[in-house]
Order: structure tokens, then sequence, then C-alpha cells
């Protein structure tokens, strides 16, 4: 950290700062810290552990918080959210891409074989409808307002008449995009049935649809979704699809299940609050289907180009809208967001308006996320891996590095008895301990990059020499 650090910090963070790096328990902190990945907001934890033999009753470890900094144990919060947590959102998103990855390319590790690779398999992105004209950059550089927006203006995506936009239905589209997925998927099945010249029944026994997808914002605050859709065997992925199964097929059976008119979610009139007529919600028109190639096939669209596409937006919220990523307490927070876009404010607005008359969607509560209510990402049960089981090899690994570290590595499992007692205590860090993390950070993600491109070397340097 440099001088220059220091000299913009307020004298209460500098304080704290020096108070903690002064510390004789500084080091082990840090090791704490280090272990954590450089969470921003670890989960304190206080308790004991003891690892007995259990026929010989001799105590082959003991473990207590009460040495450590604080009394304390920290341990990586988890959020998925970049904005929450930026460490902890790298694993997660690591996490989704080898998810992700596994169903296009294979992994054995992962019980998905290389050869699913030969299945068909596209990358579609849904798209929510027009909810009114917006400012945006189109292909001919003029907006519709006559403006050439740059890229970064903060004016795109937001109402050219924010009096005619339709805030009810976007907040109610976003609310109910879940189920309009779940729609699709249902009427996919049945569109490749009947190109397929198969009964329902028919198509179960021989065919599969599998898919991982994962949920943005865009501008405008809208929901869309990116999703890889593939075709198995009856089995899954170990499973060859059927002859006819091909990715011709695949989309048009998606652009046919995107347009059904069964496709679709109807909101009821409220007759209370002035909405008269309801809505017929249902995916737009802009659809975008592309196949996905083997990495060096010749195809800008690759496996490893789609994994990192989708692992980017797993860790995104509604922050892109200018939102804050955490629930709204009354309307009159927002008060107390001076920099808070008009456009947000109004969708916001709308939620606020439409939770009184539909309740059971729940609108206030999911007003931070501009009423959208799902899951950022999911996949179906046969696509690939689960994030628990990766999740659970790492947990596994460092397990196996502790009974390393202690000496236990080749004691049996059944012989060993593991007694614990763990308190929560709080999270979080104070000021000073929060700029120390963020470098900490910084570093250990530093070093896997630098890891990463030393590797990429090696294997070009090994595919030269070959």
């Amino acid at each position: 950290m440099t001088t220059a650090t220091f000299a913009g910090l307020d004298p209460i963070t500098l304080g704290d700062l020096l108070r903690v790096v002064g510390s004789p328990a500084f080091d082990r902190w840090q090791d704490q810290i280090r272990r954590t990945g450089g969470c921003a907001n670890p989960i304190h934890l206080t308790g004991w552990t003891l690892t007995k033999d259990k026929t010989t009753g001799e105590t082959l470890h003991h473990y207590t918080t009460e040495h450590e900094p604080g009394g304390r144990l920290r341990v990586a919060c988890g959020n998925r959210r970049a904005s929450r947590c930026p460490a902890c959102a790298r694993t997660y998103a690591a996490d989704t891409y080898h998810l992700i990855r596994a169903g296009l390319a294979g992994d054995e590790s992962k019980d998905v074989p290389a050869t699913v690779r030969d299945h068909p398999r596209v990358f579609a992105t849904l798209t929510a409808p027009s909810f009114g004209p917006v400012h945006n950059r189109p292909d001919s550089g003029r907006c519709r307002c006559g403006t050439r927006h740059a890229a970064d203006d903060p004016a795109l995506g937001t109402p050219l008449n924010p009096l005619e936009y339709d805030y009810a239905a976007a907040v109610l589209f976003n609310n109910h995009a879940g189920q309009l997925w779940q729609r699709f998927t249902n009427r996919l099945r049945r569109e490749i049935a009947l190109l397929a010249g198969l009964t329902q029944r028919e198509l179960h026994d021989r065919c599969r649809i599998s898919y991982g997808k994962v949920a943005e914002f865009q501008r405008r605050g809208a929901i869309h979704f990116h999703a890889v859709i593939r075709l198995d065997g009856p089995d899954g992925p170990n499973d060859p699809p059927p002859s006819w199964a091909t990715v011709e097929l695949l989309t048009s059976a998606i652009r046919a299940a995107v347009a059904h008119r069964y496709t679709t979610v109807v909101v009821p009139p409220n007759e209370e609050a002035g909405y008269h007529r309801g809505w017929r919600l249902r995916w737009g028109d802009q659809l975008d289907i592309r196949p996905i190639r083997a990495l060096g096939a010749g195809e800008e669209l690759t496996e490893q180009a789609v994994a990192s596409y989708v692992a980017k937006y797993a860790t995104k919220a509604a922050e892109t809208t200018g939102l804050l990523d955490r629930r709204i307490g009354e309307l009159a927070e927002l008060e107390k967001l001076p920099d808070l876009p008009e456009h947000t404010r109004r969708l916001i607005h709308a939620c606020w308006d439409l939770d009184p008359y539909y309740p059971d969607r729940r609108l206030w509560v999911w007003a931070h996320m501009l009423g959208f209510r799902g899951h950022f990402s999911s996949k179906s049960r046969r696509y690939s891996t689960t994030l628990g089981a990766l999740r659970q090899v790492r947990a596994d690994y460092r397990a196996a590095e502790q009974r390393a570290a202690l000496g236990l590595e080749d004691a049996e499992p059944d012989t060993v008895l593991v007694l614990a007692d763990w308190q929560y205590a709080g999270h979080g860090h104070t000021p000073g301990e929060s700029l120390l993390a963020e470098g900490i950070a910084r570093d250990l993600q530093l070093n896997r990059e630098t890891a990463r491109e030393a590797l990429q070397d090696l294997r070009a340097l090994e595919g030269d020499e070959q």
C-alpha cells in the first residue's frame, strides 16, 4: 500500500488501519483473510473442534478460536454478487464457468463425457418485448431521437417519452420471467416432437432437452435470458441423441416455442387499481440463436467463449441500472438516493403501486430487482454437474490439505471421531480491515491471472514444439 493511498484516507480509517497492522495478531489475521480469498464481508465464528481416535480415545487434534485474532475465525461469506463481495463472486463465477463448460466440452471428473461435444447445442438469447421506445444505438448509428449516442451515454435504455412508457408491464414481465421460461421449455419439447413426427411420450423415450441459463438486466431494466440448450439421448449427456436431432431442428423448435401463443403469462386486470385491461406477457421479437462450435473449429462462438460469457453475468444483479443490490424498506428510502436514475426510480415506483393489488407476486419485496424474483443462474437436472458438487470437491480438497498438515492423512476415516461446536459471532470488517482485505484480494487475483497466463504460454510453447 503506497503513501498516496494513506494520504487519501479519512482519520478514522487510517487510525483503524494502523491499529490492525500494529496488532500482535496481524500475521494470523492476514492468514485468515487470505484463506477466505480476500472476502469483503467474512462470517465470524467462535467455537472449537476436537478430533479423537475412536479405538484408543487419543486426542489427535484440538482447535479453538480462543487464540485467534479477536477470538474469532473468519470464513468466506460466499455471496455470488460482485457488488457485495468481489472475491466470493469470482469463486462463484469460476464454478459457473466449469459447470457450463462441462456441459459443452465434457469433463469425466464431473460425469460428463467428451462425446457431448457431438450433441446439437446452441446459445440462445430470449429478450423482453417493447414497453415503449427507448434511446439506443441502432446499426444506422442515429437514435430515433436524432442523436448518435456514445456507448457510455446514461440516456441509453431510458424512454423517449417516460409518460407513455408501460412501467407496470415492464416490472410485471420481470416478475413473471421465470414462469415464462418454464412455459417456453414445456413448449419447446412439444415443438421438437412435432418436427420429429413423434408424440410427447415417444419423444421422452428418445430425446432429452438439457440447458444451463443465466439472467441479465438490459439497460432499460428488463430481464433477458442467455441459455445453452442441448439435445441428448434419453439418458442425458452419456447417451447420443437420435439421428434426426440436429442444430437446425433445435433452432426451428426454439423459434416456434418462443412465438407460440401458449408461451405467455396472463396477468388479470384489477378494476380497483385502474388496470382495466390486464396484461398478456410474452417474449420479445428479438431472438438470437447461434450454434456452438468446439474450440478450434473456426467459429467465433466457442465453448470457452460461451462459458465465460455466462459466468460473467452469473455474479450480476440490477446494479447495472444504478440500483442498490439490497432490499428497499420503505418508498421514502429512494429519496436518500439522489444519484438513482429517474428511469430506475419509476420502475421501483411501479413495483410499489402494483404490490397491494397483486400481493402474491411480492413486487415490493423484489423492487430492488425491478420485480425479478427468479434465479440468476439455473440449469436442467442432467445438463452437467451442480454448484453444490463443485463446492464439495473444493471442501474435500481443503479437508485433505488439513489432514496432511496434521499428519492424519493415513488415518482410516472409520477410526476418527470429530466433535465440534460453532456459534455465529458477527460478520464484516472494520474500516481499516476492509481496506487491507481489498489489497489481499487484489494480490490473490493478480497471482491467479499471472499463473493462468504462464500456463497458457506453456501450452502454446508445447504446441509449437509438437
